[in-house]
């Protein structure tokens, strides 16, 4: 099969299944694995170029729904009458399901089965290795810093930190992803912040630490960089984002030492 995937995480997707060499297109942001950089590039997501998918002869194009403003390319290609399956997961159930509808879709549906289970036990070894802890431990994903957008409940993510057996601190927001005042975040009282800015390569703790708000994560020095590859695109690195959240909740303890001179920030940030 001839395929254009127009986001990094149905490319993941594809990668993980062993069907790269059907990958005859992608979109710009697709970076993992390295040998995307040789297939042709069809635009950013949000602005992809209807006419070069048109030209590969696309036998099935992975399109989206995960990042807004993306329904106008998924009505581009019906217009045009280009063939495509539409991924809009919300949950970790959901990236499962979508791997394997995908695996179906290829041909390789054992291989398909074999990576959500590789996923599965990854996630399970993650958390073998932390507490059972009082409380669970409360933590914001920052999507970006100004205005703060942080995951919401219908978000993988909550599954992600319910899978160690911590909490999204916005599970009690009903949407995705949410700009949020300085009231919200205190009232939420988040214990460990990551900072997983989307787009932005070089993340920057010190901007959280900076802020004026009387928080945990911030009073106690719990504030860390988490790349958005591996807690924003929902595919098989997902895995990889559990695993790497672990290691920071197992790394700074909810009951960690303030920083001397920190009484819950200081400064304006970002």
């Amino acid at each position: 099969m001839r395929i254009v995937s127009l986001t990094a995480s149905n490319t993941e997707i594809v990668w993980a299944l062993g069907c790269l060499d059907q990958l005859v297109g992608v979109d710009d942001h697709s970076d993992f694995p390295a040998e995307v950089s040789r297939i042709p590039r069809v635009g950013p997501d949000l602005q992809v170029n209807l006419d070069k998918v048109e030209t590969l002869k696309p036998d099935l194009v992975l399109s989206s729904l995960s990042v807004p403003g993306m329904e106008r390319v998924v009505e581009g290609l019906e217009r045009r009458g280009i063939p495509q399956v539409v991924l809009d997961p919300e949950t970790l159930a959901d990236v499962y399901a979508d791997i394997r509808r995908v695996a179906e879709l290829l041909g390789v549906p054992r291989q398909g089965t074999h990576v959500v289970r590789a996923m599965q036990q990854m996630i399970a070894a993650a958390r073998g290795r932390l507490p059972n802890w009082v409380r669970p431990p409360r933590v914001m994903v920052e999507w970006w810093p100004r205005p703060m957008i942080a995951a919401g409940q219908r978000s993988w993510v909550t599954q992600m930190l319910e899978a160690l057996g911590a909490q999204n601190a916005f599970a009690h927001l009903e949407v995705r992803s949410k700009p949020l005042g300085a009231a919200e975040v205190e009232e939420a009282q988040p214990d460990l912040i990551t900072v997983s800015w989307c787009g932005v390569k070089k993340l920057r703790p010190e901007v959280v630490l900076k802020r004026n708000l009387r928080i945990p994560a911030i009073r106690y020095g719990q504030v860390f960089p988490l790349e958005e590859a591996y807690l924003g695109r929902p595919g098989p690195r997902l895995a990889e984002g559990v695993e790497r959240l672990a290691n920071l909740l197992q790394r700074v303890p909810v009951w960690a030492k303030p920083i001397p001179g920190v009484e819950g920030g200081g400064g304006e940030g970002i």
